[in-house]
């Protein structure tokens, strides 16, 4: 069972790639057009002259010729497309749109569909088919017809906004809603609210540079119960992993053998992602908002929509963190984890675009009116960071601002019991 989930997450990490589901369907089509072989017995002779099957070699033909035109097609507008996003969004939202299911689909399925024609050809010049075998296989060949049109109309769709960057922030709100989901339920991952450890514990250092992807909580329960000891968690999913940094501290001492299996449990990569790291998909919005608040963008809308999608994941997770409150489950009571801290969510979206937008009216009049529709959701996590974050924002943005009604209407935005009576003293120019 401690493997059991770890396995999990390495099998959806291989099944997201593009790859895996184009071969998956390419095997499907190869199976299918060899059925008929297998499968012609049960066909009554004589019926392959009165239904026509005589011209499925034909029609074949010209399916392997379209397909392999059409998936060529494909991986160009793909490729285009991911370029299209790391330019104009940011690069780090470009591994969402190759893992795209829609977009995965329609290539593997344009594949299959070549490699389906391909065999299905084969094996006629072969005559392996026979009469009996040809009924079957044009009726997978009328089957797979249906299924290409139906794939093809779903791509020309996707094709419309497929690397556009409202279609790239969608994608990136939607795989960060699942990531906040996932964790509102399981706040402390499974196991028991962080404790302070005791001074004598032992500190377990990584042995690899990169960020956690995973921590396979099961195993770490696993250990704590096979060497009775207490661990307690210094990185969540998203950390920096370096030689030196404590990914824990255990109540016991721990020999080489097993500190190695202790470190098992942590799969350390490259880079961060979205699954297991709620923050990462706050920052990915934060840059493709920061980017069009650039002078060479120069697209106070697109960051004014990454506001509303903030607003809208942090919403979601103060509902989730409250209705499941008293439904925490704890399932590995010794060891100890810590929370996601509002604050670095907030810490994570509000300071760079209030940076870089603060010349901006609508800009500071946006993030305002975001503190305030956050502040009335009476989250008690949420108020310190509003308060700070909302001063902070308003300051700079009368810093920046010459304009009088400029900086009226951001006060006018802003509210009093947020940003603090001591603004107009410290962040008002001179009229």
């Amino acid at each position: 069972m401690a493997l059991t989930d770890k396995w999990l997450f390495v099998l959806s990490r291989y099944s997201r790639r593009m790859w895996f589901r184009a071969s998956l369907y390419g095997l499907l089509g190869i199976v299918t057009a060899l059925l008929g072989v297998a499968a012609k017995p049960l066909i009554p002779p004589g019926l392959a002259g009165s239904i026509g099957a005589g011209s499925v070699g034909n029609i074949l033909g010209i399916l392997a010729t379209s397909m392999l035109a059409v998936t060529t097609f494909s991986l160009a507008t793909m490729v285009s497309a991911y370029g299209a996003a790391s330019s104009t969004a940011t690069p780090r939202a470009a591994k969402l749109l190759i893992e795209d299911t829609t977009a995965q689909g329609a290539l593997a399925t344009f594949i299959g569909a070549f490699l389906f024609s391909i065999v299905g050809l084969i094996a006629l010049s072969a005559g392996i088919y026979g009469d009996s075998g040809r009924v079957l296989l044009l009726a997978a060949t009328i089957a797979v017809i249906v299924l290409i049109t139906v794939t093809l109309l779903r791509w020309i769709e996707q094709l419309s906004r497929f690397g556009r960057v409202a279609e790239t922030i969608n994608l990136v709100e939607t795989a960060t809603r699942r990531a906040m989901q996932h964790r509102a339920r399981k706040p402390w991952l499974g196991g028991a609210p962080w404790q302070a450890p005791p001074e004598d514990a032992v500190a377990v250092e990584s042995t690899q540079v990169g960020y956690i992807e995973y921590i396979d909580m099961a195993q770490l329960g696993q250990f704590s119960d096979e060497h009775d000891v207490d661990i307690h968690l210094d990185v969540l999913p998203g950390s920096f992993a370096v030689p030196g940094r404590p990914l824990a501290r255990i109540s016991a001492d721990l020999d080489d053998p097993d500190a190695e299996a202790f470190r098992k449990a942590f799969v350390v990569g490259d880079s961060r992602t979205f699954e297991n790291d709620p923050r990462y998909g706050l920052v990915v919005l934060t840059e493709i908002a920061v980017r069009a608040l650039s002078p060479a963008v120069n697209d106070p809308g697109t960051a004014i929509d990454v506001i509303g999608t903030v607003v809208r994941l942090l919403t979601g997770w103060a509902r989730g963190r409250a209705s499941k409150e008293d439904e925490v489950e704890v399932s590995h009571s010794r060891v100890f984890v810590p929370a996601l801290r509002e604050a670095d969510m907030f810490e994570d979206v509000f300071p760079a675009i209030a940076r870089d937008g603060a010349g901006m009216r609508e800009i500071g009049i946006r993030l305002q009116k975001a503190f305030a529709a956050l502040d009335d959701l009476g989250f008690v996590h949420f108020e310190d960071p509003i308060r700070e974050q909302a001063s902070a924002a308003c300051q700079r943005a009368l810093a920046a601002m010459d304009f009088e009604p400029d900086r009226a209407a951001v006060l006018e935005a802003s509210r009093p019991r947020l940003v603090g009576d001591v603004l107009p003293a410290q962040a008002r120019k001179p009229a």
